[in-house]
């Protein structure tokens, strides 16, 4: 007589499903806990006073909300072109970023079309080189850079940091439309060309309005490398054309006066919400326009 396994009763495997889903979500939210932990602290510092952050718990709510350390990180007191807030060098942050992502983009853009649909003699290591640019480390470049800005006498100011970023992001942003242009079929250039289009008549017409995924991919990835460079900002920068970063390494570096460290976290907040607001509002489509290149080429 052969022995059939009993098998579980169907509500008791259901339970067992449910029970494990919800141990994951403790793990998860857990682990959320942990990482969001220091967010947690910074926002409530900054929302206290001196004395409550001196003799209170660091973990502790706020007994007194108070928004005073965000007016003095926003505004500070300026002397001169210096200013003790990041204002001035928040909008400088503005000014570099907006440009070199939107023309770091235009020229990655076209550079993956070229490479994927354009078949020329040394394509391939035309598109190598770019890829090589990626990895080359930014303290490589510094000196050689100093000196091109020089010549070009746009040295210590915003269009040669608009400048330098464009240049250290075309790699990756070449890299990123090509992967998407290849799974883009080339019947289409074909049929186009046979139309009597050209090449900027192809691009604009055919593969730019395809290309929403992952030019939100582009934007996303060069806004948060430029919003938060400090290197080339310290590097390429002088009074009055410094971006956030360098303002905020002086504020919680300087050594004159009383320890504010409730100025301190409210000035890294302000200095982190432009990027964390873009991946809170573009983040999915950021997963999507990545995936979207990956099946081919």
């Amino acid at each position: 007589m052969t022995d059939f396994a009993i098998a579980p009763p169907r509500s008791q495997s259901r339970a067992v499903r449910i029970g494990l889903r919800w141990l994951l979500y403790v793990i998860l939210g857990l682990f959320a806990l942990y990482y969001l932990l220091p967010l947690f602290v910074m926002i409530t510092t900054s929302l206290k006073s001196l004395e409550e952050i001196r003799t209170g718990d660091l973990m502790a709510l706020p007994r007194e909300v108070t928004f005073d350390a965000w007016k003095t990180a926003w505004s500070g007191a300026c002397t001169g072109i210096q200013c003790d807030g990041v204002k001035p060098y928040f909008w400088n942050s503005v000014l570099i970023a907006v440009p070199a992502v939107l023309i770091s983009t235009l020229i990655g853009a076209m550079n993956g079309y070229v490479v994927a649909h354009w078949h020329f003699r040394g394509a391939n290591i035309f598109f190598a080189l770019m890829l090589f640019g990626c990895f080359i480390p930014f303290q490589v470049v510094l000196l050689p850079m100093a000196r091109v800005l020089g010549l070009m006498g746009i040295a210590g100011t915003i269009p040669g940091l608009i400048f330098v970023h464009v240049i250290y992001g075309i790699g990756f942003t070449t890299l990123f439309f090509r992967n998407y242009y290849v799974t883009i079929p080339s019947e289409l250039s074909k049929a186009a060309k046979v139309d009597g289009a050209g090449f900027l008549r192809i691009f604009w017409s055919i593969f730019l309005p395809l290309s929403l995924p992952i030019i939100v991919v582009s934007i996303i990835w060069q806004f948060t490398q430029i919003w938060n460079d400090f290197l080339f900002g310290v590097s390429f920068s002088q009074a009055g054309t410094q971006p956030i970063t360098v303002a905020l390494n002086n504020i919680v570096n300087s050594t004159t006066g009383v320890k504010e460290y409730n100025v301190d976290m409210a000035a890294a907040i302000i200095a982190a919400l432009p990027t964390l607001l873009v991946y809170i509002v573009a983040g999915k489509y950021f997963i999507r326009g990545l995936t979207a290149g990956s099946v081919k080429g």
